[in-house]
């Protein structure tokens, strides 16, 4: 049976990996190279346009569990970026090229599935994924609408500056992890007169917000950092520029405040500035970020950019099974449903791909156990408050409670693991027909 997967992505990448592993004839459909997004930089597979972290690999985070049901449940994605990992301490975070050379090459080396670029402006008639993400190009977006009774919603992302490697102040900045646990991430210390400074400049800086919305709406989990600065002075330093744990060998202290730079790529010669998403005007981006003083000679590679994420009120236009209620032959997968996270539009494009199949061999869809990360993701989109639904991270949050009192976190989020991992065995023992 021929299916179409509309979106290369993440999530339009992994469900084109599932389906054709179940034996579909898949059509894969990427408009890049041939029309970009105001975020995608070049046509290639998989492609991150935010952070080159994919967030906490031990399996006592939320993001760390849901990978490791990914990786148990077969997922390319996480497959392929453990592939092009680079150092970053207990996060996952990869050379952005070697991964998606990594998803594009394993992907069409399958012989049933054949990429097509080109841009699909409306939804198909056959059964079909779309994962067209946050960037949803203004046709689908009309197409989905017109289906779905207008029921979109919409936030602004933003995406963190790049900095070339040799052009840091190795002088003014040092190496180590909180609490001396790695030395992946380059620290570039701030005074509490330099951080100050630092911060009234950003809550004047002149900022870019695309002018075809009046309004900007931030993903709480994602605020650009001058949003951030104008919540109050100290908010960056309990944020993204938070020293707790870090010890600068050159005063054997505490910074007052901190950025710190994350290896971007294999080879170490591009660092992020982790945590720093922003829509400040490009020229403000190199002013302000200059005044960092391990920065203040940096070539920025990439400035920040910022674009409108898109996505649908799920519990208003989806069904259980992530299928459009209007036009129940169209799955929707990634951001478009309503997560946030790179990993969590892995799992939609996975799920989004088992139910499809599920429906194809005429039975229901499986059902993700509740005590799952990706069960309690897919509950989340199920029961939101469609008065007020927003894109969520995996958080433990999500989950049902353990059904005892454990007080110590860590303890409590490894039980918490324990027993996701335990249900994702028995649900995968109780669909022979998909795995």
């Amino acid at each position: 049976m021929r299916v179409a997967v509309v979106g290369g992505g993440l999530a339009g990448s992994e469900a084109a990996w599932q389906l054709a592993g179940r034996g579909f004839e898949v059509v894969l459909y990427e408009m890049r190279p041939l029309k970009m997004t105001p975020a995608h930089r070049s046509g290639a597979l998989a492609e991150l346009v935010c952070s080159n972290s994919l967030g906490s690999a031990e399996v006592v985070s939320a993001s760390g569990l849901l990978k490791e049901e990914l990786r148990r449940l077969g997922s390319l994605v996480i497959s392929c970026a453990e592939r092009a990992r680079v150092p970053a301490g207990k996060a996952l975070a990869v050379d952005r090229e070697l991964m998606s050379r990594e998803v594009e090459s394993r992907l069409l080396s399958l012989p049933n599935v054949l990429l097509v670029r080109e841009e699909v402006t409306s939804l198909p008639d056959g059964l079909a994924v779309v994962a067209t993400g946050p960037l949803t190009s203004e046709a689908m977006m009309r197409s989905l609408g017109e289906a779905i009774g207008g029921g979109f919603l919409y936030f602004f992302d933003a995406v963190a500056p790049v900095v070339l490697a040799e052009s840091v102040d190795l002088g003014s900045a040092f190496r180590g992890g909180r609490y001396g646990h790695d030395e992946d991430y380059l620290n570039c210390p701030l005074t509490r007169e330099e951080y100050e400074a630092f911060v009234g400049e950003l809550v004047r800086a002149e900022r870019h917000i695309p002018h075809d919305f009046e309004r900007a709406v931030f993903f709480e989990g994602c605020l650009p950092v001058e949003e951030m600065a104008r919540r109050g002075i100290d908010t960056l330093r309990f944020g993204p520029m938070k020293p707790v744990g870090l010890v600068d060998p050159r005063t054997g202290e505490e910074p007052y405040a901190v950025v710190q730079l994350r290896q971007e790529n294999v080879e170490g010669t591009l660092l992020g500035m982790v945590g720093f998403q922003t829509s400040l005007r490009w020229g403000e981006q190199d002013r302000i970020f200059r005044m960092i003083p391990a920065l203040r000679n940096a070539e920025f590679v990439r400035y920040g950019v910022m674009h409108r994420n898109a996505y649908v009120n799920a519990p208003v236009v989806l069904d259980g099974c992530l299928r459009l209620k209007r036009a129940p032959n169209v799955f929707l997968a990634g951001q478009l449903v309503g997560v946030e996270g790179y990993v969590e539009s892995v799992a939609m494009g996975l799920v989004a791909a088992l139910n499809l199949a599920s429906t194809a061999m005429g039975r229901d869809c499986p059902i993700f156990p509740r005590e799952t990360m990706v069960g309690s993701l897919l509950h989340y989109l199920s029961t939101g408050n469609p008065r007020d639904f927003k894109p969520m991270n995996a958080n433990f949050g999500l989950m049902p409670p353990l059904g005892r009192r454990i007080r110590d976190r860590a303890a409590r989020n490894a039980a918490m693991a324990g027993r996701a991992l335990s249900a994702l065995e028995s649900f995968v023992r109780a669909n022979p027909h998909l795995f």
